[in-house]
């Protein structure tokens, strides 16, 4: 099976690169807008830019996929509200040059979304939740995930929460690695506790879009950790799991902090379709920070 993945250099794409790498079953093409920059003992790779509607075309034509595992996005919260034209042609314009060219080439497409999608007002969800943003991050997403359904493409959605891992190069941070980072440096910080959300392993994701992609399997799939979590929670559990002071965590509420674009207050993933149908089996959290740590270590 031939499986290309776009946004290689991001902590999902490099993972799941990784992973697939060491499966024989499977022939591996990384995609990202830059040279990777970690070792490829097989496989290819290519320059892509799925915002680049011809160069999508091309390349997917160059080496017809089987399966296409779509992680590029531009996540970053606030910097999509207020930067809408970005967002919109990184995630929705792109979407609809990436199912042209899968049907031009019969490929499964496998694309990643999120857990805000969802207004926050309860959790965990299921499959069946209504999606409701509340910010324009989550409309961006949505309306990416509506672009998939609509097409004539084989395709399968796997939403997620609050991803966290390590890799060599970062090009961006992550809650359990803020926090270390921070206590390590003595500094106080403060931490919501009133937001809840089920943490996810990078590797974890990693296997659930690996799982996906060679079941081949269609339709919405929840894809996170199993644990209902606030930041505060995780702040303190990655305190006292790296033996860092946890007198340096302190509670607030979402209300202390101005940010641009508002945050769904309660989310969270239910992962029984995704365990029963793909066999996905995520990692406890204290297990996720073990994983981290022995990353660092190495």
């Amino acid at each position: 099976m031939r499986i290309l993945v776009t946004g290689a250099n991001g902590l999902l794409g490099q993972k799941l690169v990784a992973r697939l790498m060491y499966d024989p079953a499977v022939e591996v093409i990384a995609t990202a807008r830059k040279p990777i920059s970690f070792f490829m003992p097989r496989g290819f790779f290519a320059t892509l830019d799925i915002g680049d509607a011809t160069q999508t075309k091309e390349t997917l034509l160059r080496y017809r996929p089987d399966v296409v595992i779509n992680t590029a996005a531009m996540t970053q919260v606030d910097q999509c509200e207020t930067d809408r034209e970005a967002c919109w042609r990184a995630n929705v314009d792109s979407m609809t040059y990436l199912v042209a060219a899968c049907e031009a080439v019969g490929a499964h497409l496998i694309h990643v979304s999120t857990d805000f999608i969802f207004d926050g007002t309860h959790g965990p969800l299921d499959e069946h939740a209504q999606p409701a943003p509340v910010n324009f991050y989550g409309e961006s997403k949505l309306a990416g995930e509506k672009i998939v359904q609509q097409s004539p493409i084989k395709w399968a959605i796997l939403r997620t929460v609050l991803v966290y891992g390590i890799t060599a190069d970062m090009s961006r941070t992550n809650i359990v690695l803020w926090v270390k980072n921070s206590l390590q440096a003595g500094k106080k910080i403060q931490v919501v506790n009133d937001q809840w959300r089920t943490p996810t392993l990078a590797e974890d994701l990693a296997q659930g879009c690996h799982l996906a992609a060679t079941k081949k399997a269609t339709g919405i799939y929840h894809i996170s950790g199993e644990e209902m979590m606030t930041p505060h929670d995780i702040a303190l559990a990655t305190a006292r799991f790296f033996k860092l002071d946890a007198g340096l965590v302190e509670a607030t509420d979402s209300t202390r902090f101005t940010q641009p674009a508002k945050r769904p207050m309660k989310t969270g993933f239910i992962i029984d379709k995704a365990k029963r149908e793909l066999g996905y089996r995520p990692h406890t959290f204290a297990q996720g920070l073990a994983v981290v740590a022995s990353q660092i270590k190495g």
